[in-house]
């Protein structure tokens, strides 16, 4: 069985990005259902698309006022380089290693289009942003200092305490 399946709670009312979420799902299942055979090269089109999945975005944060170095953005990076390593180890014959990372990224994936993609979403739809065209309709409501945390106050950026001595 897989460890995510396509439901309501993964619709976050941003058609574009629960589209290529869905492609993720379907993807992933993919993969768990995958023979020995199959496994490497279904795990390597899994990458691909997370890549592309990421990097859009990516692109969508920074456009909307998100710091380069955000939480968000960082989190894509770190589960990026597992994924390529669960390549290698699939590479060198660890079939175990990618099955295992499999298991484990669907409740990932759940918690994080659940928390931190909600989250951007709502951002994305309150500045009006269109991700076909980059255009933000409403760019009064985007942030005026630029958003550093995981996206769960996106209408906010994290205050930094300045210490004097």
């Amino acid at each position: 069985m897989a460890s995510l399946e396509w439901n309501a709670a993964l619709i976050l009312d941003f058609p574009v990005m629960d589209e290529v979420h869905e492609e993720f799902v379907t993807l992933l299942a993919q993969v768990e259902a995958a023979g020995d055979e199959q496994l490497c090269a279904l795990w390597d089109e899994l990458i691909a698309h997370t890549q592309q999945h990421f990097d859009q975005e990516d692109r969508w944060m920074q456009t909307t006022g998100f710091a380069t170095g955000n939480c968000h953005s960082q989190q894509h990076k770190v589960v990026l380089a597992v994924l390529r390593e669960g390549a290698v180890k699939g590479s060198q014959g660890d079939l175990a290693t990618i099955r295992h990372m499999a298991a484990e990224l669907g409740p990932w994936f759940s918690h994080h289009a659940q928390n931190m993609d909600a989250a951007l979403a709502l951002h994305m739809r309150r500045a009006g942003f269109d991700p076909v065209t980059g255009a933000v309709l409403v760019p009064e409501a985007l942030p005026a200092e630029p958003i550093t945390g995981c996206g769960g106050a996106c209408g906010e950026t994290e205050k930094k305490e300045v210490v004097t001595a």
